[in-house]
């Protein structure tokens, strides 16, 4: 007898929201039960232009979703200024919650989330898709293997894309009163957990922004950059930006090996994904050539790496709802540590680019 798949419900209509909706089609564990938004004829175009399953319902207002009994997990695409009210409610009507990144306006706000999210017995997951992604864990068996690189000493991150005029002039992320944190918040956040990632998740001790971040005229972020310092001297630096070419790179240096990975939020190709790693490499004696030079790994799969999202996050709820398991503190304390150094960021740049501690 088939189990019963995991019901979602998506709270808006937000781009993004067409790519998730696709992968919760996919997932094996799931199903797109219901769409929420401010209006029903919106709710109903989202539906008809994304493929929906004839099954699947659709409500005029977000607390209508919310309120049906049958929904399992609100996936929230909204505005970031947004996200406090709705997660706290969600998880108020014992549905988990898949948050779109940043998560959060501030660390406070996301204090609550997550304290909402406890109190009630509900997964929370932040939807940050390249970490489900099966690259990623071939990724961590290099990095985190001392033996085979050594002792990381430093990394670097850059995520740019150029969002044209239009973008620039009324995209929610360059509004003060919805995406607040603007690039430093989307692409920034991206560059933050790969660094915290390479790092095994330990926190910086400091936090310095880098000068000359580029605002628009009601001061929201479109260009920044900062380094990060440990106290075991490790080093890291990024760069965020809605004014440059398409970037997506991670370089991660250890004490005897190298990687290089270059379209990490999103693989260039599909089912498709791949990274150069290198260890102990060197010059020829009279600097010719180099001796073990990089090597490509590329990793093949059958799913987007959103769908591998989808299907471990219906897992995790899976195993609450009918195992009895305890929701996963993994995912929410990646959140709230990304977060916390989000909010140093943003401290620097406001200090005069100070550094700044990252408290937890």
């Amino acid at each position: 007898m088939a189990e019963t798949p995991i019901r979602f419900g998506i709270l808006g209509c937000a781009h993004i929201a067409q790519t998730v909706s696709r992968a919760i089609c996919l997932s094996p564990n799931s199903t797109l039960y219901a769409v929420g938004s401010r209006s029903f004829e919106k709710a109903k175009k989202f539906s008809e232009a994304n493929g929906f399953p004839p099954s699947a319902k659709i409500y005029g207002s977000y607390e209508a979703l919310l309120d049906d009994p049958d929904v399992d997990v609100v996936y929230v695409p909204l505005p970031t200024s947004l996200h406090l009210r709705w997660v706290v409610l969600a998880a108020e009507k014992k549905k988990h919650v898949l948050l779109e990144k940043p998560v959060a306006l501030n660390v406070a706000e996301l204090d609550e989330m997550i304290k909402a999210c406890e109190v009630n017995g509900v997964q929370f997951m932040d939807g940050t898709m390249w970490m489900h992604h099966p690259r990623t864990t071939k990724m961590e068996e290099i990095i985190y293997d001392p033996e085979r690189f050594g002792n990381i000493k430093t990394v670097h991150s850059i995520f740019s894309y150029g969002g044209g005029d239009d973008f620039l002039r009324n995209n929610i992320r360059v509004k003060p009163d919805l995406d607040g944190l603007g690039a430093l918040g989307d692409a920034g956040w991206y560059c933050i957990r790969a660094i915290l990632w390479a790092a095994e998740y330990e926190l910086p001790k400091t936090v310095t922004a880098l000068r000359e971040p580029v605002l628009n005229e009601a001061g929201v972020i479109l260009a920044c950059g900062s380094s990060l310092q440990w106290e075991d001297g490790k080093t890291a630096t990024f760069h965020c930006s809605f004014l440059a070419n398409l970037a997506m790179d991670i370089t991660v240096l250890g004490t005897t090996g190298t990687l290089h990975v270059h379209d990490f939020v999103i693989p260039h190709e599909e089912n498709t994904a791949s990274f150069l790693a290198a260890a102990k490499t060197g010059y020829w004696e009279l600097v010719t050539g180099m001796s073990a030079i990089p090597s490509q790994h590329v990793i093949t799969t059958d799913l987007p790496q959103e769908v591998y999202m989808v299907t471990e996050f219906s897992r995790l709820v899976k195993s609450i709802k009918d195992g009895g398991s305890k929701p996963e503190g993994k995912w929410p304390s990646i959140s709230r540590k990304t977060q916390l150094v989000v909010d140093a960021v943003k401290a620097s740049i406001e200090n005069g680019f100070e550094p700044v501690q990252v408290r937890v």
